[in-house]
């Protein structure tokens, strides 16, 4: 499996950014996707997961930041909204799946005050 993540940059503060990550390759049934995030000198922290019926947020970005998915892409998604400069981190997208888990190669996201 492999992930491809896109739709990083620099934005102002209060700004918005969409990214997107696109599994490919032989997945068998996903379960959970997720994005992470890990800012500098910081522990990696989940900012949002999806999985068939239930989304999940940090509550850091609550109302700010919305998960979705496009089963038949596999591709999961992440519309960041109102940014502020503490989102500044690469985002990880992770996949799991019943005989996978995997990870993206990170995408940066740094936003300016």
């Amino acid at each position: 499996v492999q992930l491809v993540e896109s739709g990083g940059g620099l934005v102002q503060a209060g700004g918005s950014l969409r990214l997107s990550c696109a599994a490919s390759g032989s997945i068998y049934r996903i379960t959970a996707m997720t994005w992470y995030r890990q800012a500098p000198g910081k522990q990696r922290e989940l900012v949002a997961s999806v999985t068939s019926s239930l989304t999940n947020y940090a509550d850091s970005v609550k109302g700010r930041f919305t998960i979705s998915r496009d089963n038949a892409k596999n591709t999961v998604y992440l519309q960041m909204n109102s940014l502020k400069p503490e989102d500044t981190a690469v985002y990880y997208c992770n996949v799991r799946a019943y005989f996978d888990n995997a990870w993206g190669q990170g995408t940066q996201v740094t936003v300016s005050s």
